[in-house]
């Protein structure tokens, strides 16, 4: 597993600097709702083998391997990929035709959209799923219109063009959750992954904040073990084991995306957010967000 995290400024730096022309437009601001469309044509232009700050899909037309964390997935007819953006991966082409498009999107858009409310419960991008969807003839067909219209809205003027993106990506994740055959009976999964899951699924739960008088009950991994009845250090290495991230560094990943949520949609004050957030000084929770936003959370908030 890879140390490096590209983020999605990183990402756009490293297209530029292969002055590789992926977009129509390459703007990005941070804490800001981001999405963007490019097609495959490109797909040969080698990629470091990175985790990621950003969620990323791809519709795949033609033959290549992907490197996936520690294994490899041949593609050889069309197929849906939706992967972990904690799981490094890369992409290498065994065929001259490659086609079909791919999208990326931050946090931000995939969050503050009721449309894609319903996927968070599933197993779409989670580290524990496969990532790959094979597609029939007419699921392909019913992908390509799909991709299609996203890629014409998102270089359009039309006014409700994001309404449509939307949509229509909602429609390609619903494609793909037909198919999906890594959800299988929990029960049937091994004891690390049905562990993980249960944290998975109690983590998430807690969000979002509504209010500085329900306070983050679950701040700690020892906090989580004890809710779910087993040691903190069989939880530390059943997380470990599926995402190769620690269980301090999800709940800590999952506090600083509620922390941007926060301050730029509710008009509680610093201090506020920070004892709703587990903190019980405001400066150590400045320190935090510094250390993950690389600003302050006071500019941040009059950024947003």
């Amino acid at each position: 597993m890879s140390d490096q995290l590209e983020t999605i400024e990183d990402y756009y730096k490293r297209i530029r600097k292969n002055q590789i022309k992926m977009f129509d437009s390459e703007d990005f601001e941070i804490g800001k709702s981001h999405f963007n469309i490019s097609m495959r044509k490109y797909c040969s232009f080698k990629s470091p083998y990175n985790r990621r700050d950003y969620y990323k899909i791809s519709f795949i037309i033609g033959k290549g391997t992907i490197h996936y964390g520690t294994h490899q997935l041949y593609i050889d007819r069309p197929a849906l990929f939706f992967p972990s953006p904690s799981i490094p991966y890369s992409w290498e082409c065994d065929s001259d035709l490659q086609e079909g498009y791919f999208c990326l999107f931050n946090q931000e858009f995939f969050n503050e959209n009721s449309e894609f409310n319903l996927f968070k419960k599933t197993s779409m991008f989670k580290e524990w799923s496969k990532p790959v969807v094979f597609l029939t003839e007419e699921q392909t067909q019913l992908a390509t219109l799909y991709f299609d219209q996203i890629y014409k809205m998102n270089n359009s003027a039309y006014p409700f063009r994001c309404s449509s993106i939307k949509s229509n990506l909602a429609s390609v994740m619903h494609l793909a959750m037909e198919n999906r055959v890594e959800d299988i009976n929990p029960n049937e999964l091994p004891a690390n992954v049905r562990l993980y899951r249960l944290f998975d699924e109690l983590l998430n739960k807690q969000f979002p904040l509504d209010s500085p008088a329900y306070p983050l009950a679950l701040k700690t991994p020892s906090d989580f073990a004890d809710r779910l009845n087993v040691h903190v250090n069989h939880l530390n290495s059943s997380v470990k084991s599926v995402t190769q991230l620690t269980t301090t560094q999800l709940i800590k990943e999952k506090m600083f995306e509620e922390s941007k949520n926060l301050l730029k949609y509710t008009n509680w004050d610093i201090a506020q957010i920070g004892y709703t957030l587990g903190f019980d000084q405001p400066a150590h929770f400045n320190n935090f967000f510094k250390k993950h936003a690389r600003t302050s959370p006071l500019k941040f908030k009059n950024l947003s």
